[in-house]
């Protein structure tokens, strides 16, 4: 009886890999290109020095950039370097590991489309409300 229970499983297994292998090889291809086609010094002009329409820019700009926390990170450093807020490079991070814009519809598919709608809009507003208190609480410090 169990070993019919896991050939199941595991057809079941099989079955949901071919469904979302496709998508997830696609999602990976188009995280790539959009990090490798955003050049960094892209960003120094976006940005604008307001300490309320940064975050806004960081936060859309970090969305869109998906990526792993290791890159957003080094990519956040290098802002820093070039003289943006840390309330806007914050957001960028926040918004960068969290909201998944190009994951979306393989996020859809395996979780379902309302589940990852909602989650990548609190997402979107938790990223720029988390910055701007983050950078507070260290001006308060």
């Amino acid at each position: 009886m169990n070993s019919l229970k896991l050939k199941k499983a595991a057809l079941g297994l099989v079955n949901s890999l071919k469904t979302s292998l496709p998508v997830l090889v696609g999602v990976l291809l188009l995280i790539g290109l959009v990090n490798s086609a955003i050049h960094k010094d892209f960003f120094i002009r976006i940005f604008t020095g307001k300490k309320l329409l940064d975050p806004l820019i960081g936060t859309l700009f970090g969305s869109v950039a998906a990526g792993n926390p290791l890159t957003s990170y080094i990519i956040g450093g290098e802002l820093l370097k070039y003289g943006i807020s840390l309330t806007a490079v914050v957001a960028f991070v926040l918004s960068w590991v969290t909201v998944g814009t190009v994951q979306l519809p393989a996020e859809s598919l395996m979780l379902g489309k309302r589940f990852a709608l909602v989650r990548n809009g609190i997402s979107l507003v938790m990223a720029m409300i988390i910055a701007l208190l983050a950078v507070l609480t260290l001006e308060l410090l």
